[in-house]
């Protein structure tokens, strides 16, 4: 097989492989990568949003391409069917992981000036979504592959409302989804119907809140704004800051 090329598996309802297609992908050279923001998307990627569209159909929202990846937004309802329509129907046999989101701006540190903003770039002063879109502040998102086919994945993404976070799990589809699943809950708040056992990974029981969220209140940012170190408090018998400088 040529390295321009890649096949998409078609497996039959017993996620039996039935046959494997053919798909030229065309090469795009650094340059031209780098011209548009937004890449036109590639003949592979085409045909697999079309078949994806042949199961999923009107549970789709919005589509795009990101770097070489197919980004595909379903709408919550059908969530869980299309785990199993990667799965079953389109050879997708690996969960690569799930993760969650929060669109919401990343807070000023020390002040609404952009100049107290040291990333580059600096951040967004208002929501912004990524490829597809959202319809709020917070996304699941769960990338598949082939363990047979190279070069061939899926992103899927799936809104999740504010006032009640919940979505379908993929557990009954990819076992690998349990631990996934359990560290989005623990970072961000949302519940996954179907899950075995939502149970922390990480944090205590006790813990209160949720750290992945934008709006969790960090303590470095709230006793000193970055850069800086908070005071810290000496051994014993050594004197602090404030008793060193008076």
């Amino acid at each position: 097989m040529a390295d321009d090329e890649v096949t998409s598996p078609d497996v039959d309802d017993a996620g039996e492989t039935a046959t494997v297609a053919t798909i030229e992908v065309p090469e795009v050279s650094a340059p031209e990568a780098a011209e548009s923001q937004v890449p036109a998307m590639t003949d592979a990627n085409a045909a697999l949003l079309a078949r994806v569209t042949a199961e999923l159909g009107e549970a789709i929202l919005e589509s795009g391409q990101a770097g070489v990846d197919l980004i595909i937004r379903v709408t919550p309802e059908s969530w869980a069917r299309a785990a199993e329509v990667c799965r079953h129907k389109l050879g997708f046999d690996y969960l690569c992981f799930i993760s969650g989101i929060d669109w919401l701006p990343t807070p000023s540190v020390g002040g609404e000036d952009a100049e107290s903003d040291t990333s580059a770039p600096v951040q967004p002063k208002t929501m912004t979504f990524g490829v597809a879109g959202s319809e709020g502040r917070f996304q699941v998102f769960a990338r598949v592959s082939s363990t047979r086919v190279a070069r061939v994945g899926l992103t899927l993404k799936v809104d999740i409302k504010e006032s009640k976070p919940v979505v379908g799990s993929w557990c009954g589809t990819y076992p690998g989804a349990d631990w996934h699943e359990r560290e989005c809950w623990e970072m961000y708040g949302f519940v996954f119907d179907g899950h075995p056992s939502l149970r922390h990974l990480y944090l205590p029981h006790e813990f209160e809140g949720f750290p992945l969220r934008k709006d969790f209140p960090l303590l470095a940012r709230e006793v000193k704004p970055w850069p800086g170190l908070v005071n810290v408090e000496g051994m014993p018998g050594e004197p602090d800051e404030e008793e060193a400088s008076t």
